[in-house]
């Protein structure tokens, strides 16, 4: 906590300054009531002066008057610095988590990561608020009850001596019980946001599998889980306040019982009994409270911790003191030796130390312009391949290169310009289909966007929309099929031009004719790049599908990480027994005893008359 308040409390200092000291003032006005009291009842009441217990009264109201005052300022620099840190912890939190790369992402979890910036933060906002209103105020009133009522009387006083500790240690013993289950209780909220989270998206998935029931019983047992560790806290809370206000009313009635033999004898009058009575209670109240404030700094210092955690994560990838990377030109003519767009030089990479590699020793080389096709099973660690690229991972051993300089040495922002990705799971953000194409370039121009759509074959059916780039997008693209977001999230990657383009088995979701279409349209945008003097468009294609990588240029085999065979479609049928089984599994044996031949299809689609921008190309 105290950590939060260094790194973020810096602006707010003048608000943590003049709240707590407005708060003194009512304070001391508090420790004063109990005087104006006791003169009152002596020199009003028992003397039967009316006047006098009007112009105490009237001392009594104005005091109350500006004691509101005092604690309405507190209440607004309460109210400022609690929102105001509240707000900069969540941004700063979430712009340090978009810092984190896969791997410590991987690590937190998504549903962990969303409890700390709202559950937590918010413990931690109320924390702040507390104690600029009240940090100050329950222990200066408990300590100048206890010293006023010991100048009154240092026998009554005695009284004080032994409740005090008896209230403390009633407050250690519950306390050392209770924060070892704040603690549980901010994890097991981690554990039911988790299951929300999947049951929420993955609702159709659990209808379709009539899994209701099992979902329901699994969210119960985690809120019946939290719930119980609530209960066996709130149980330990519960003692404090009867215990404390038991011990209370017995020092009252203690008070009463000697304070009434002194009364008797003319040691003390009544208003000091009565103002001793209110110092008693004033002190053991604010004890209770101080307990209290105790509890929510303790949940607040468990939630700080964890946003700690966040925030003092140093991200394992980052590109400082890093300089742009000059891109290379490309080859004047075709004897000139090729550039290479990407290389890998024994690559291997593990989701942790101690874990198997995901991928394992992979070395291969693509020239500027030339198509990728990786292919294998499920679990062979394809995805893991291209991540590599962007640095999305960092390869844990050996190296990989994009135009000729490892992806180390670039800037991130160059790097992932270049290098455009299309993730498995397309992912759309509310707003337009016009504010998801632009997020590569913002200044894209609608016939940068249109051809992009034209390349990725989704043309047609913005065009079919009524309001065309501007047709609204709901979170997550929910208002498209899995084909139509699949072709925008591939438009999307298009725009702003990018040297590589990685489609980690992005079209999976579209039919073989569109398919087809995709990849000629992808195909005729590398040669027209290298005709009109610029960078040809180079390839990676993750896929299932034999279909989809067979007229790549390269095609890389995985098995459990390794590469199993590299080459073209002919030459691995041949020499790659994991290769042709994948063939046969799909093609039809009318393809499979013609693979030999021509692996263009004779009835290419023709790509669409806008796939360059360029008139003539």
């Amino acid at each position: 906590m105290i950590e939060l308040l260094r790194r973020f409390g810096g602006k707010f200092r003048r608000y943590m300054v003049i709240g707590p000291a407005c708060k003194l003032i009512e304070v001391i006005f508090d420790l004063l009531t109990p005087l104006v009291i006791a003169q009152m009842i002596d020199k009003g009441i028992g003397a039967h002066d009316v006047n006098a217990v009007v112009h105490y009264g009237m001392l009594l109201g104005a005091m109350a008057v500006i004691g509101i005052s005092f604690t309405l300022v507190c209440q607004k620099m309460a109210a400022l610095t609690s929102q105001g840190m509240g707000t900069d912890i969540r941004g700063a939190l979430y712009q340090h988590i978009n810092k984190l790369s896969y791997a410590e992402l991987d690590r937190f979890g998504t549903p962990s990561l969303i409890t700390r910036i709202t559950n937590d933060v918010n413990q931690v906002q109320l924390a702040v608020a507390l104690g600029v209103r009240m940090l100050i105020r329950w222990p200066f009133l408990a300590v100048g009850s206890m010293c006023a009522a010991l100048a009154i009387d240092l026998k009554l006083g005695m009284i004080f001596l032994i409740c005090t500790p008896a209230i403390g240690l009633v407050f250690w013993f519950v306390m050392a019980r209770c924060i070892p289950y704040y603690k549980q209780l901010q994890a097991k909220l981690d554990r039911i946001a988790l299951i929300c989270r999947e049951g929420l998206s993955g609702a159709r998935v659990v209808r379709a599998f009539v899994r209701e029931d099992h979902e329901r019983e699994r969210f119960a047992q985690a809120a019946d889980d939290q719930a119980n560790t609530a209960i066996a806290v709130g149980k330990l809370s519960s003692i404090l306040n009867p215990v404390t206000f038991l011990v209370m009313n017995l020092g009252v009635c203690a008070i009463l019982w000697v304070g009434g033999i002194q009364v008797n004898v003319g040691e003390l009058t009544q208003g000091q009994v009565m103002a001793f009575v209110n110092y008693m209670t004033q002190t053991l109240t604010s004890i209770v409270y101080v307990a209290n404030l105790v509890v929510v700094f303790t949940k607040a210092s468990a939630s700080a911790s964890r946003i700690n955690e966040v925030l003092n994560c140093v991200p394992s990838i980052t590109d400082e003191d890093n300089e742009p990377v000059a891109l290379p030109q490309a080859p004047a003519t075709d004897v000139d030796a090729p550039v290479s767009a990407l290389s890998l030089s024994h690559a291997s990479f593990s989701f942790g130390a101690g874990a198997a590699n995901a991928v394992n020793d992979v070395t291969l080389e693509l020239p500027l312009g030339k198509t990728l096709g990786i292919i294998g099973g499920t679990g062979s660690g394809k995805s893991t391949l291209v991540s590599l690229v962007p640095r999305l991972y960092d390869a844990s051993t050996g190296s990989v290169s994009v135009m000729g300089a490892d992806v180390r040495t670039w800037p991130l922002d160059q790097l992932r310009r270049v290098v455009a990705t299309v993730p498995q799971r397309a992912s759309l953000v509310s707003g337009t289909i016009r504010s998801n194409l632009t997020w590569r370039d913002e200044a894209a121009t609608d016939e940068d966007l249109w051809a992009a759509l034209d390349m990725a074959q989704a043309s047609e059916f913005v065009r079919n929309k009524p309001q065309g780039l501007d047709t609204p997008v709901e979170a997550g693209g929910k208002n498209f099929s899995a084909g139509q977001r699949q072709r925008l999230t591939i438009a999307r990657a298009l725009v702003g031009s990018p040297q590589i383009l990685i489609m980690d088995d992005s079209a999976s979701a579209l039919d073989f004719k569109t398919d087809a279409a995709l990849r000629h349209a992808i195909r005729e945008r590398s040669v027209c790049g290298a005709a009109e003097g610029g960078l040809p468009l180079t390839t990676v294609i993750v896929s299932q599908r034999v279909s989809t990588v067979r007229d790549a240029d390269m095609i890389c085999v995985l098995d459990h990480g390794s590469v199993a065979g590299l080459g073209a479609h002919d030459e691995l049928y041949t020499t790659c027994q994991l290769y042709r089984e994948i063939c046969q599994s799909q093609l039809r044996r009318e393809e499979l005893e013609g693979q030999q031949g021509s692996t263009t299809p004779a009835s290419a689609p023709t790509a669409p008359a806008s796939v360059c921008a360029k008139e003539g190309c």
